[in-house]
């Protein structure tokens, strides 16, 4: 026997194929969005996020409620603001880790309340570059009054009472010159240090051979470790570390910290560079690599450590300046390091040495 199908269990389901086709649609459409979008139900739980939401606050929202998500009161608030009052609410918002960001916020509800939409816009770069300009024009102010005064001063003394002096005119000249190339450095570093800043919310990726960038330092840096007699061994030559990062900044962090020991260790001991795999970074469930770089200098005093990667901090200022330093090259490796999720830790010991140990996140 020949058994047809009935028409209305077929027009029964057409409603039922229909609305999973729009709603389907409508997750294709909000997950190709560039920017983040969270939807909420009556009881704060993401009932739907795309991908770039997930990106930002991480992968385990749906199912979970805002407060669990975003631990940030001032967006709790500002939903139960929109479900109280049944009005849009558009504000900003800091999250402080781990680097901070700020957030432009646009929370909506949905239909008659049945939930509510999150909609977000990363102003952070916008912030940094705000705060770049003013910390830049501020800096530069402060850190070359003191040359440009210098090379004023040399420059109408030349032109007066030293104008027919020639062994003044060649001592003055020679200061000039190095006060006109320490504002060069300073400037090249608050611009280094400006980018850096400026990027520092987008995490690098690319894949990085570690020990081809410490070998090149190695190579570039030894021609002046040899003019103090400090031998450069690099402990890693026997594997290739792998790291996620950014290669060419990766290379300014470690030149940064081998030169350093080449000019505050003391002449004819050696300047060990060594690496090693870590099951688990600190603080992160991600292997990691840890690079050490270990001087036998004087070391620097406990108080000093803490203030060490502060823009402009100097333990000693004349012989910073002696060296060539601008006070910035610390800050800048603590930035570049912050940006790849790794740490700087600093262990010190006066009449002993320093070690330096960079660790970053392994490319898996």
């Amino acid at each position: 026997m020949l058994f047809r199908k009935k028409k209305p269990v077929v027009q029964a389901r057409l409603p039922e194929i229909e609305e999973r086709k729009r709603v389907d649609e409508t997750a294709a459409i909000l997950a190709s969005l560039a920017e983040p979008i969270i939807v909420l139900d009556r009881e704060r739980v993401v009932k739907y996020a795309n991908k770039a939401a997930m990106d930002l606050f991480g992968r385990v929202l749906i199912g979970r409620n805002i407060v669990q998500c975003l631990r940030q009161p001032h967006v709790v608030e500002a939903v139960e603001h929109v479900f109280n009052h049944k009005k849009t609410w558009v504000g900003e918002a800091k999250f402080p880790a781990p680097v901070e960001r700020h957030l432009s916020l646009h929370v909506a509800l949905v239909g008659d309340g049945d939930g509510v939409t999150i909609t977000v816009r990363d102003t952070t770069l916008e912030k940094r570059t705000e705060e770049m300009h003013s910390d830049f024009v501020a800096n530069v102010s402060h850190e070359l009054r003191s040359p440009l005064s210098a090379l004023l001063g040399f420059i109408e003394t030349l032109q007066g009472p030293a104008q027919d002096d020639k062994e003044a005119r060649v001592r003055f000249l020679d200061i000039m010159i190095q006060e006109a190339n320490r504002m060069a450095r300073l400037i090249d570093d608050l611009l280094s240090l400006s980018r850096v800043q400026i990027q520092e919310h987008v995490v690098p990726a690319e894949a990085v051979n570690l020990t081809l960038i410490l070998q090149n330092i190695v190579d570039i840096l030894s021609l002046k470790a040899e003019a103090r007699d400090m031998p450069l061994i690099l402990n890693a030559v026997d594997r290739a570390y792998w790291v996620a990062g950014d290669s060419d900044q990766i290379t300014q962090v470690f030149q940064n910290l081998i030169d350093n020991a080449i000019k505050y260790g003391r002449s004819g001991t050696p300047v060990e560079i060594t690496c090693h795999f870590l099951d688990r970074m600190p603080d992160r469930a991600v292997p990691g690599i840890a690079v050490k770089i270990k001087d036998q200098g004087e070391g620097i005093e406990e108080e000093h450590l803490p203030r060490l990667t502060e823009r402009f901090y100097r333990i000693d200022k004349a012989r910073s300046r002696t060296l060539g330093g601008t006070g910035l090259g610390l800050a800048i490796v603590k930035h570049i390091i912050m940006r790849h999720r790794g740490r700087l830790n600093v262990e010190s010991k006066i009449g002993v040495g320093s070690t330096f140990t960079v660790i970053l996140p392994q490319k898996v």
